[in-house]
């Protein structure tokens, strides 16, 4: 059976370019992976639901129906007499799981893949409404709802949920008219959220100020950026530049900010004209090795495609050498090599893991020693950099530690810190334990009777003492 919506499909073409767009963001493997095993279902549902709210379901609403289906997935082939009962009686709208990991995975990161998901939806149901050339006032009322619905979810404000515009029947014009020709187009191309402008380089060197500690890392990055800069200026005089690598290796423990770093990193290089796109590609040994003989070469390949333009970022780089002569990881990194050399103007590489393993791993091919020549360390965060970090995101998510807690984290914090051991998470043991902070103070909350604003923001000493892990 063929895989995809048939090309002539307007609305496959639309839906695939979109839902495409997002799985790119996306980054983490998983939840690529989670996204795409989810996406179909979901906007059927959704479809059935909008077209519920307008008017009779037509061959139109069919043929868009068996379009939803992203890349290299089947579609259906579902009939007329399908679709008019499942608008009929249309489903509940659900939020999709993938989407609560999203907002799980999102929380203290400056990462909004969750509000970036609600765009999505916004586009693609207005799409769906308007297959039979009118979005109704009722149709666009349930799309409003849905992005409420899902903005509500992502812990968001309302005022973010941006509402959904009926539009009028373009069969209202006399056919070959101006104003219809413009609302034919208007009709193909849904209304979407205007692209806020990219942030530019002292934005980002501002964001990246704002990071708790690094203070090595800030000093390196503006010293790198200084470096482009000068290089530029040098070429725009005809004067000599010698050769440079722009690809970076990134050392230290977990959760001390190099996916962070990095994403700033990607957009900076595009602020100043070194990348075209900008964007992060993360991905691990996972997203490039694959288990059968030219495979991973293949698999391999789509990543870097993905990354033109911008930054690829592979986590724990070592675990593609080491595991023995015949492993596929080094069908990777000949292919990560051979890339860096073809697209050597539209694609930078950065590796990142523990100290010791990747000083192993860049030893392990000539290759990798004579392209990664810069290094960033990235120290653990301290005790009271922790404290910061943890009040942060409690500030960040409407929460208020009372002031027994207060006194309390700064002496936890630096014992914390004190007493790390190899497995120490640093930011992500703190985004951990607040989490699960945040979930204890629900079950206490939950048995008050009478709830004020104050309770919910409120959180104590005892919510922590919930909150923290078992001592093995």
């Amino acid at each position: 059976m063929p895989k995809g919506p048939p090309p002539s499909n307007p609305i496959g073409k639309k839906y695939q370019a979109a839902v495409a767009a997002y799985s790119r963001q996306l980054g983490d493997p998983t939840l690529r992976l989670n996204f795409s095993q989810e996406v179909d279902a979901f906007f059927r549902r959704c479809a059935l639901g909008v077209w519920s709210h307008g008017g009779p379901v037509t061959e139109k609403h069919v043929a868009a129906y068996n379009a939803i289906c992203s890349p290299g997935h089947t579609p259906t082939q579902a009939l007329f007499f399908e679709v008019c009962a499942g608008a009929a009686e249309p489903p509940t709208f659900q939020p999709p799981g993938f989407f609560q990991e999203v907002v799980a995975a999102d929380r203290g990161t400056q990462r909004n893949r969750a509000g970036q998901f609600i765009d999505l939806c916004s586009v693609v149901l207005t799409l769906l409404a308007s297959v039979d050339d009118e979005v109704s006032p009722a149709e666009a009322d349930y799309i409003t709802d849905c992005l409420a619905t899902l903005t509500a979810l992502a812990g968001q404000p309302a005022a973010n949920v941006k509402p959904v515009s009926p539009t009028p029947r373009r069969s209202q014009e006399q056919p070959g008219s101006a104003a219809a020709q413009t609302q034919s187009e208007t009709a193909e191309q849904p209304e979407t959220a205007q692209e806020e402008p990219l942030p530019t380089t002292e934005e980002l060197l501002a964001q990246l100020d704002a990071l708790c500690g690094l203070d090595k890392v800030k000093k390196d990055v503006r010293s790198l950026i200084n470096l482009i800069k000068i290089r530029t200026l040098r070429k725009e005089h005809d004067l000599p530049v010698p050769p440079m690598s722009l690809h970076l290796v990134f050392m230290g423990n977990p959760g001390t900010g190099k996916t962070t770093v990095a994403r700033l990193l990607a957009g900076l290089y595009r602020a100043i004209g070194v990348l075209s796109k900008g964007q992060l590609v993360e991905v691990d040994r996972s997203g490039l090795v694959a288990g059968y003989v030219g495979q991973t070469a293949i698999q391999t390949q789509k990543v870097i495609q993905s990354a033109l333009g911008g930054v690829l970022f592979i986590d724990e780089a070592y675990s593609l050498a080491g595991q023995g002569a015949n492993d596929f990881g080094y069908e990777a990194i000949d292919t990560i090599l051979k890339a860096m050399e073809d697209h050597r103007d539209e694609l930078v590489v950065i590796v990142a893991g523990y100290e010791g393993p990747m000083a192993r791993f860049l030893q392990s091919n000539p290759g990798l020693e004579s392209r990664f020549n810069k290094y960033f360390y990235f120290e653990d965060y301290t005790g009271p950099q922790l404290t910061e970090i943890f009040l942060g995101m409690c500030e960040k998510n409407g929460y208020k530690p009372d002031q027994e807690l207060s006194d309390f984290l700064p002496g936890y914090f630096d014992r914390m810190y004190a007493e790390r051991d190899d497995n120490f998470g640093n930011g992500r043991d703190v985004r951990n334990l607040f989490e699960k902070l945040v979930s204890a103070q629900s079950d206490r909350v939950a048995q008050l009777e009478e709830v004020t604003v104050d309770d919910l923001m409120q959180v104590t000493l005892s919510d922590f003492r919930a909150a923290e892990p078992e001592e093995e």
